[in-house]
């Protein structure tokens, strides 16, 4: 009986000793035939002993190594195709199915075959230039050997639209070197001449060079084939020379800030995600897109195929060399890519007044639009998330009907009474001042203060993390309320007849010492109950002793 041969196709990664498996090591030591491309071959010239038959061949000649390495197989031979990277990524493992095809190979009746993967070029690259690979990503071969150019083009422009992070391979030769400028103009359409990008020559390999630039810039560094490029998306940022992605594109605006990342133990949560298609219900929670291209004259002109517009720089080009002079030219349109952030903020007709008028419905309705959304909750407040690019004209339309606008998150939220429909006024205007003064301070955790215009307490101020209380022309005071769960609580009194001028004062040396102390997501009550003493205020445990067998939902 012939002895049964068998094919490896084998990844060997970058080129690196650390980074080749130890299985592609196992079969390249199993094989009598190593087949491959001959700069590859001397990559891993260490790793083979001197009984292996060695065939190098060009850089042009995969099929006649596909080829080759199956009549060796179909002999007895045990036969290791070899590839940089993984052999699965622009390597060799289709065209050795496809020649195995041909000859009318099955799993059960041919040559036993193993492919074994490897690190390709865009995970190499991507771990020295940082992380710029979080989210979504494609790679693109700006080689035209086997693919068509036109169809090449294509998959640019469809990756620059939906803002993958983009890996391009063999993007310049010594015969190829428009592909590259081809390249660049397209993703110019669609992405900031800013937009960070990452060059990485023979990474893991002795002449390794890294070089960071941007989409505008990358064609002034030496690019060859030897090069992997990879483009960031729109969220792509640079630190400290290292390109990073977020994993996500939940980026917020929030009153008082530019732009507010959310913490990382936040990330992950359902409300941080307002695109996302509920589980239940299958609905997307906002209907948005995420990449939004702007309208622009004639835009038809830029989808055109890239001949024509290729003959038409070269017409221009012939023009300007016969006449001498520069023709007259468009200003070029490019198409905008505008990305828009979720703009959080809450609502409320003011502090101590709880009427909406017409007009500031109307204007809610206006601009949150069929894209963004209105809670009403629990602390008087309509909460917005709206999806936007231009938060400033919100806030302005808002304000303009008299709206008081107040951030959202781990922030100081006043929730105040009606003062009886404004007829007990006396509080009024030290609500307004802690407001003014207080309102939307960024803090360890969400607090809630609560204000009481009269010793009635109707809106429960004692059950916020401060209860503030008017009461004969002087302030009560409530600290450490724990407002949910089922071991919540009243907040302890621990200061009776402070004077008017001194409220404003108090609550805010209050804030300063929290906000300073307190652990990361730590409430109010928790600090108190940690420290014992805030300003001076003495806390006493008085709660009852009793077993609380856990909630199902959590405490």
């Amino acid at each position: 009986m012939a002895k049964q041969g068998k094919l490896y196709v084998v990844g060997f990664g970058p080129g690196d000793f650390k980074h080749i498996t130890t299985r592609a090591v196992e079969a390249l030591q199993e094989s009598d035939f190593i087949i491959g491309y001959k700069t590859y071959v001397e990559l891993i010239q260490d790793l083979i002993t001197n009984e292996k038959t060695i065939i190098s061949t060009g850089m042009t000649e995969e099929v006649s190594r596909a080829q080759e390495a199956v009549r060796q197989a179909e002999t007895g031979k045990i036969v290791a195709v070899i590839s940089s990277g993984d052999s699965g990524v622009y390597g060799m493992a289709g065209l050795v199915y496809e020649v195995l095809i041909e000859k009318g190979w099955t799993e059960a009746t041919g040559v036993p075959i193993e492919i074994i993967p490897g690190i390709s070029a865009i995970n190499s690259c991507a771990s020295l230039l940082g992380a710029p690979i979080m989210h979504d990503s494609c790679t693109i071969s700006l080689s035209d050997h086997l693919t068509p150019w036109n169809l090449i083009a294509k998959r640019i422009e469809a990756a620059a639209m939906a803002d993958f992070v983009i890996a391009l391979y063999n993007p310049r030769s010594g015969r190829r070197t428009r592909q590259i400028v081809e390249a660049q103009r397209i993703l110019l359409q669609y992405r900031s001449p800013d937009t960070p990008v990452g060059l990485v020559k023979s990474a893991y390999r002795d002449r390794q060079q890294i070089t960071i630039t941007n989409l505008s810039e990358m064609l002034e560094n030496d690019i060859g084939m030897l090069t992997t490029v990879i483009i960031g998306n729109s969220s792509t940022f640079l630190y400290d020379n290292k390109m990073i992605t977020p994993r996500g594109y939940q980026r917020k605006y929030t009153l008082h800030a530019d732009k507010q990342t959310l913490k990382p133990h936040q990330r992950l949560k359902e409300e941080a995600e307002p695109w996302a298609m509920d589980q239940k219900t299958g609905v997307q929670r906002i209907q948005s897109s995420v990449a939004v291209v702007e309208k622009v004259p004639k835009v038809e002109s830029i989808k055109t195929e890239l001949p024509k517009v290729n003959s038409y720089e070269m017409a221009l080009e012939a023009l300007r060399r016969v006449t001498g002079k520069q023709p007259e030219t468009t200003t070029t349109q490019y198409i905008h890519q505008d990305f828009e952030e979720i703009f959080e903020l809450a609502v409320s007709p003011g502090v101590a007044n709880k009427k909406f008028t017409p007009e500031q419905m109307m204007t809610l309705a206006m601009v949150v639009g069929e894209k963004g959304t209105m809670e009403y909750t629990p602390n008087h407040q309509i909460l917005l998330k709206i999806p936007t690019s231009n938060p400033d004209e919100i806030t302005s339309k808002l304000q303009n009907v008299g709206f008081l606008l107040s951030p959202v998150g781990d922030v100081l939220t006043l929730k105040a009474c009606d003062f009886c429909d404004g007829e007990k006024t006396g509080g009024i205007p030290y609500a307004e001042e802690i407001q003014e003064k207080l309102g939307g301070m960024q803090l360890p955790k969400e607090l809630t203060i609560g204000f009481n215009g009269c010793g009635m307490a109707c809106y429960k101020a004692v059950n916020e993390d401060i209860g503030i209380i008017y009461r004969k022309g002087k302030f009560d005071l409530f600290l450490g309320a724990k407002p949910v769960g089922r071991t919540a609580h009243p907040g302890q009194p621990v200061a009776e007849g402070i004077e008017p001028d001194k409220i404003v004062e108090v609550i805010s040396n209050i804030m300063k010492e929290y906000k300073e102390n307190a652990h990361p997501n730590e409430r109010l009550f928790k600090y108190f109950k940690r420290v014992k003493n805030i300003q001076g205020y003495i806390y006493q445990d008085i709660a009852p002793k009793i077993k609380i067998e856990p909630a199902p939902c959590g405490d």
